[in-house]
């Protein structure tokens, strides 16, 4: 990523944006020296001499096996085909979609349409990832596009904000790799997002579709059996959610707990208590298993039966929620 930085900063320093993204997978050009980034600078070159343009306005990225230089007699030949098969129709978001993938199963992509006046937007996106997958990002690939014309600043605000509201609220395994990103261009083809009320209408759809791409991750998690979201409440800022959120998300108990469908919850309001929360008051946590009330008033709810626990526990899909009764601020995560 160190060259795809640097270009994108060249591109904004001459108040322009760049014109190509270039994937290569199954290797990461990462842990590779000064030979890595050599490489990284010459598939740029001759892709922005192929096309046209200057090597600046390539972005680079890479994602796979860390210390295995490119293959870059194969990487280069491979231009040309693919520049003679660039198109904007459905199936070629499928094959980028596929052309992306690494330990994944199945190719990931969402797409949304809205109307912005009496037009219509369209938003597409396509992921990559299912390992090696804990915020922020981690061994990921983002690439989303619109049609709508937005200029760069407000576009790079979006992206921030409905990536910390998607993909920066899932893990897997809690682990990280050398290698992520999440891309959003505007091509300006479509219609001027003009006023705050138009906004807020791209904004929530755009939010549909990272949030989209951020739970199929999840639901193609390596060795994953199950898909839970885990939503905290009532605390007193948005970092306090978020660090409930992960000490449980990242708990290994808990997880074994949900992958036998054991309905040990003693386990979930350990991680509570564990979480960095200062002045933390047990009594005031209330915790929900689905539909069933596992704690409240500082141990086992009152109405509490194994047998309701362990069928929410059996299920493929399952929602855990814990108010912490401090404040006003909620938050959720999926893994």
């Amino acid at each position: 990523m160190v060259v795809a930085k640097k270009h994108l900063e060249q591109c904004r320093a001459e108040n322009r944006s760049p014109r190509f993204w270039l994937i290569n997978t199954g290797n990461a050009n990462a842990g590779t020296g000064e030979a890595g980034l050599r490489d990284a600078h010459a598939s740029c070159a001759e892709l922005a001499k192929q096309v046209g343009v200057a090597e600046q306005d390539v972005l680079p990225f890479s994602t796979g096996v860390i210390g295995e230089p490119l293959p870059m007699d194969r990487l280069l030949a491979g231009f040309a085909p693919a520049l003679e098969s660039l198109s904007s129709d459905s199936a070629a978001w499928e094959q980028a979609g596929q052309g992306i993938l690494t330990t994944d199963t199945r190719a990931k992509g969402a797409t949304v349409t809205l109307e912005i006046g009496d037009q219509q937007v369209t938003i597409n996106g396509i992921a990559k990832g299912s390992g090696m997958i804990k915020p922020n990002m981690a061994t990921m690939l983002g690439f989303v596009v619109t049609d709508a014309a937005i200029e760069a600043p407000l576009l790079d605000r979006l992206l921030r904000e409905t990536v910390d509201r998607s993909f920066n609220c899932i893990t897997v395994d809690s682990d990280t790799s050398t290698n992520d990103a999440c891309m959003l261009a505007a091509t300006g083809t479509g219609p001027r997002i003009a006023d705050e009320e138009q906004l807020a209408v791209f904004s929530n759809a755009l939010q549909r579709v990272m949030t989209e791409l951020a739970q199929a991750i999840i639901r193609d998690a390596e060795g994953a059996t199950k898909f839970v979201t885990l939503q905290v409440g009532e605390a007193k800022s948005r970092q306090e959610a978020l660090d409930v959120a992960f000490t449980v998300a990242h708990s290994p108990l808990v997880k074994t707990a949900l992958y036998a469908s054991d309905a040990n919850w003693g386990r979930i309001l350990a991680a509570v208590g564990r979480a960095p929360v200062s002045d933390f008051d047990v009594n005031r946590v209330v915790i929900d298993l689905g539909d069933v009330r596992l704690v409240e008033k500082g141990g086992r709810a009152a109405g509490y039966t194994e047998a309701a626990g362990s069928a929410v526990m059996a299920q493929s899909e399952i929602t855990i929620r814990i108010n912490l009764g401090r404040g006003e601020e909620c938050h959720g995560v999926d893994f």
